[in-house]
């Protein structure tokens, strides 16, 4: 091999190692964005799929909060990071992209930017991308959670306490998981029980929640709730039920999946329509 042919071997694997950083894309061409590596990019999203704020029942006070700090950040105002947790199901995710839209809706400025878990040790480079913009940026990680010998944690941290630079100014950000602390309450009382140092072992990973300003608390709709989500989705998309029928065939519904959330209510009104011929 010619040492010109070494030399270009070399810059590859230096490149597979440390990816050059992404162009900055047009901000302008859309509302939200989606972080992809391998290589390094942010894809608009013409249409983002959400539901109307006003369809989310049963979650008024972190609707209420959660709009509220989402509104100072986008008034370039001071906001919290922000920690959606709770039963699966109940519009955590939802409820995020609501927020986006309603504070569009009032006429500022915000962009979205999803990152999948699994991107997390490349959230320093997005950073650094979105540092060098007049924009300003909720980033969104759906369904976080860390197992014992997961490192991703550490990235995180890079945009709750953002190191020596500091997180950037223009950027907040929102996680929803099922877990309260982020990691499985076993896993925890397992390294606690096994440490050498139990106050230590869990400390760095349990903490890594204490780090987020907002914690909004998702818990399980009652019947009358449910009940009501759905009669709320009829009215918006016109579907026409008399409310003896929707009691007894929502039930049912919920009865079948064992289960009663918001999610199981969008998925019988989704078959609802769709029996009766009603395009969503």
């Amino acid at each position: 091999m010619s040492e010109g042919e070494t030399l270009i071997r070399i810059a590859e694997a230096l490149e597979r190692v440390s990816p050059p950083l992404a162009s900055s894309p047009d901000f302008d061409a859309a509302d939200g964005f989606v972080w992809h590596v391998s290589p390094d990019r942010l894809a608009p999203i013409e249409k983002i799929n959400r539901v109307d704020l006003k369809l989310l029942l049963g979650i008024n006070r972190s609707r209420d909060t959660l709009l509220e700090n989402t509104l100072q950040f986008a008034r370039g105002l001071p906001a919290n990071n922000a920690l959606l947790w709770g039963a699966r199901g109940m519009g955590k995710s939802s409820l995020v992209k609501a927020i986006h839209a309603e504070v569009l809706r009032q006429g500022h400025a915000l962009k979205i930017v999803e990152v999948q878990r699994e991107d997390l040790p490349s959230i320093s480079r997005l950073l650094t991308l979105l540092r060098n913009s007049d924009a300003r940026f909720l980033l969104f990680c759906d369904d976080l959670s860390f197992s014992h010998d997961d490192q991703h944690y550490k990235s995180l941290k890079a945009v709750l306490d953002g190191g020596i630079e500091g997180r950037p100014e223009n950027v907040v950000f929102y996680a929803t998981s099922n877990r309260r602390h982020l990691m499985p309450r076993d896993m925890i009382e397992n390294e606690r029980s096994s440490a050498i140092n139990p106050s230590e072992a869990v400390e760095e990973k349990v903490s890594l929640s204490d780090r987020f300003g907002l914690w909004l608390g998702f818990h399980p709709c009652n019947q009358d709730e449910y009940l009501a989500m759905i009669r709320g989705y009829c009215d918006e998309h016109g579907v026409v039920i008399d409310d003896d029928t929707l009691r007894a065939e929502a039930i049912e519904w919920q009865a079948t999946r064992g289960a009663r959330s918001g999610r199981v209510a969008w998925q019988y009104f989704v078959d609802l329509a769709g029996r009766q011929g009603v395009t969503l």
